[in-house]
């Protein structure tokens, strides 16, 4: 992280209440049409007539068959089991598959994942290495998780939170950067609540220098650095003290600082790595 000004912009008392969230009929509308879009994208797709997987530690081979029959619902559990197996021969053929049912699932707020880490779905997008299907098919994968990622930040209580999201998205496209800026594009009370929400959760981790999730990534303390940085920008910028926000505004401004300038100012939290 290069950040190491111990001035951060002053904390804006004077900001005028963010307003209320847009309806956010058109969000759900807009994610409604992406998940249509996944339907006739991946309509027919089957996983290889000589797909395998493990009897021990997957399931049958009844179950197996199904995966080779395009349109066939998978129960819950064949679903999970399916997308979290790392070691598929053709692992895009069984992303395409099972996306659209898993897609449904994880905005209706059914999938769980282990220890509710969502950046494991975001890995099992990348492990089917989506952004290199056909043109039709990328573009339909891009729309819905860009759906998705609006229709969260639009409703207040949304079925996966937007912290946990924002790591699905990045680890699912490789990229950070497009997520927060259409965060940053939403200057509303609801997105506000979600930032608070976020760089609550965050905090611990970025003051111990740590990405606040588990990241299959090239340059971890790259992606790292470009969060802490957004945030020690976008926060003083987005949340009042007065709304009960003081100490996570003075964590996030320490989150800014390195070295004996962050562990020795008084507003230090007292954490140990």
């Amino acid at each position: 992280m290069t950040h190491t000004d111990r001035t951060t912009p002053a904390l804006r008392l004077d900001r005028a209440p963010a307003q209320p969230g847009p309806d956010p009929t058109a969000a759900q509308l807009r994610l409604d049409r992406a998940l249509d879009a996944l339907d006739l994208a991946f309509r027919g797709a089957t996983a290889p007539a000589d797909e395998v997987q493990c009897t021990c530690h997957w399931g049958s081979e009844e179950e197996l068959a199904l995966l080779k029959v395009p349109g066939v619902e998978l129960s819950p559990d064949l679903l999970r089991r399916t997308w979290e197996a790392p070691d598929w021969r053709d692992q895009a053929a069984v992303m395409r598959r099972i996306l659209p049912q898993f897609a449904k699932a994880l905005v209706d707020g059914r999938v769980e994942p282990l220890f509710g880490a969502f950046c494991a779905v975001g890995k099992s997008f990348a492990r089917g290495q989506w952004r290199q299907w056909p043109a039709d098919q990328s573009a339909a994968v891009w729309e819905f998780l860009r759906a998705w990622w609006a229709q969260a930040l639009a409703d207040p209580a949304p079925a996966v939170p937007v912290h946990e999201l924002l790591a699905l998205c990045t680890e699912a496209s490789g990229t950070l950067g497009c997520w927060l800026a259409a965060w940053e594009a939403r200057d509303d009370g609801v997105a506000d609540r979600h930032l608070a929400e976020a760089a609550a959760r965050w905090e611990y981790d970025l003051l111990g220098d740590e990405l606040p999730w588990d990241a299959w990534y090239e340059d971890e303390d790259a992606l790292r650095g470009e969060l802490a940085a957004w945030l020690v920008r976008r926060v003083p910028a987005r949340l009042r003290p007065q709304d009960g926000h003081e100490g996570l505004l003075h964590r996030i401004r320490l989150v800014g600082l390195t070295g004996a300038a962050r562990y020795e100012d008084p507003h230090w939290p007292g954490h140990r790595y």
